[in-house]
């Protein structure tokens, strides 16, 4: 049975710039299913970043987005003296915007089925999902490498999911 870990202090969530990532600008701090919240923040977040930013510049905040979120969740995982605290969602914001910059363009219900999926495949854990987030635990490197993996591996059998749609299902 997983340990539920006590949420964070508001006043956490600025005392160092890790947390403010890691915890998806505050996101994470919701007192109910914070995963989800901070998938939708994201989703969010890519909405109004598609706006200012082209698909390649989209990329590259991806690609910079992952290593800076592997400290951010490193640094905070530590501070909470948690391995794996729910309250972190840089993972899943970052797996959002993975999978909204692969599979776009698409309309609305095309983005709410790539995050129920999404949503579906991180909270489940099934087959690749579930290896991952045993692949690397603890504290140290690893561990935050261990928080974003699994998101990751969720990224990428939403992707699959969506690409095996569009191809039976045109």
């Amino acid at each position: 049975m997983p340990t539920i870990t006590p949420r964070p202090p508001h006043r956490f969530l600025l005392a160092h710039p890790a947390h403010f990532l890691a915890l998806g600008a505050g996101s994470g701090l919701s007192p109910m299913a914070p995963g989800t919240v901070g998938t939708l923040w994201g989703w969010l977040a890519f909405l109004v970043l598609q706006l200012w930013l082209s698909p390649g510049a989209l990329g590259l905040l991806i690609a910079v987005a992952l290593p800076v979120g592997w400290w951010a969740c490193t640094v905070t995982a530590r501070h909470l003296d948690v391995a794996d605290p729910g309250a972190i969602v840089w993972d899943e914001i970052v797996a959002i915007w993975l999978i909204l910059w692969l599979a776009m363009p698409m309309g609305f219900v095309g983005q709410l089925a790539a995050f129920a999926l999404f949503r579906y495949f991180d909270a489940a854990k099934p087959g690749p999902v579930a290896w991952a987030d045993q692949l690397f635990k603890g504290f140290g490197w690893r561990g935050g490498l261990g928080i974003m993996l699994d998101d990751l591996v969720a990224a990428g059998c939403t992707l699959l999911v969506i690409a095996l749609w569009r191809h039976f299902l045109p």
